[in-house]
């Protein structure tokens, strides 16, 4: 009998939509180069310029804007492509491909909360030798590992009074919050199609309007910004995803999904007084589909191995940094010290059931149990 399974690790990537599974399966069947002036070309080509339409509509954006990629990462190292060196500054809770990208970036200071403060960027703008002139902020709009939401709009003002840029990584709030008031407050905004029930391996980076980014790759494809054969079916799939995305009642979804993330907190909070919630205490709030679920005493992998014989996936932090046993950095950063690796994250999605959360609390009720038996036998 083959045991069901509980997915709450939609922050590391969502079940392909069937809408999108579809609309790869006839990008799949059409043999024309979307760079070809054929018929079969020109079909290839409207497949891409559809998508486009459906990225640049989630986004509130003139498709010109919609530069196709492999992914979120290569969109974020495409974003960093533009800031000149030592002008730089990153929030100290960016996922690891802005994070570790730059070593002479200014690291931005978050408070407990998980949330970077206007002022504190303000002053460190400000602090730059010979001023913030040529500068270049980057700051997520959405924490992958806690949900926090940042203040885009306050920062983007202070980015902005100087004459700074301001880049996003958007990855993980496509689909959770409103992107439209976001793509039209930065020059730079990441996106990547599996947070969004997409295909893995593509994304695009939008710019923001009157911005011209520079080359990533030579070549003609991509309005000569980022040359080499498009990814057809990814491409396709991207957008009909976003089109879902679009026309789905975001708020709905919300009040629905943030009813069992809170159903989790409580249900934990009930049976560990020294359980933590990272970020729940953010003054900007969080997105309603994720909490970090710190349990003093059990480091944050034996718990996502744990769950995952009890049937659930949850994860440790960002998948990009799965398997590695060490703190996580953005939990370091809120001042959790060495709770930081005593984490684990649980992300919710519109395919989410009540059963999925019930089984979920079960198996940690069961492991927190076991955790404080080993620690009164110890």
């Amino acid at each position: 009998m083959t045991r069901i399974r509980h997915f709450l690790d939609h922050n590391a990537g969502a079940p392909l939509l069937d809408a999108a599974r579809a609309r790869m399966i006839e990008a799949m069947d059409l043999a024309g180069n979307p760079s070809s002036v054929h018929a079969e070309g020109r079909a290839a080509r409207a497949v891409v310029e559809q998508a486009r339409a459906e990225v640049a509509a989630l986004c509130g954006t003139a498709t010109d804007r919609v530069l196709f990629t492999s992914g979120g990462t290569e969109a974020n190292a495409w974003m960093l492509h533009q800031a000149r060196p030592g002008r730089l500054l990153v929030s100290g809770i960016e996922h690891d491909s802005i994070a570790r990208a730059r070593p002479d970036a200014v690291v931005l200071p978050v408070d407990g909360g998980g949330v970077v403060d206007p002022d504190a960027v303000a002053r460190a703008l400000d602090a730059l030798p010979g001023g913030a002139a040529g500068a270049m902020v980057v700051v997520m709009a959405v924490n992958n590992e806690t949900g926090v939401i940042q203040p885009i709009a306050e920062i983007a003002g202070v980015a902005r009074a100087r004459g700074v840029r301001i880049a996003c990584d958007g990855v993980q709030a496509a689909g959770r919050i409103d992107l439209v008031p976001l793509a039209g407050l930065v020059d730079f905004l990441s996106l990547s199609a599996h947070k969004i029930g997409g295909p893995k391996g593509v994304g695009a980076l939008i710019a923001g309007a009157g911005v011209e980014p520079g080359a990533m790759i030579a070549g003609g494809q991509e309005f000569r910004r980022r040359g080499g054969t498009e990814n057809l079916p990814g491409i396709a799939g991207f957008g009909a995803a976003a089109a879902v995305a679009s026309a789905r009642d975001r708020a709905a979804d919300n009040r629905r999904i943030g009813a069992l993330r809170d159903r989790i907190e409580v249900s934990l909070a009930a049976v560990a007084d020294d359980v933590i919630f990272a970020g729940s205490n953010a003054w900007t709030g969080r997105v309603a589909n994720t909490t970090s679920v710190v349990l003093p005493g059990l480091a944050g992998e034996m718990q996502v191995m744990r769950m995952d014989l009890a049937g659930i996936a949850v994860s440790a932090g960002s998948a990009c940094s799965s398997g590695k046993v060490t703190a996580s950095p953005v939990l370091l950063a809120m001042g959790f010290e060495d709770l930081a690796g005593q984490a684990i994250r649980v992300s919710l999605g519109a395919s989410t059931t009540e059963d999925d959360v019930d089984a979920f609390v079960r198996a940690w009720t069961a492991m927190a149990a076991r955790r404080l038996r080993t620690t009164v036998s110890a």
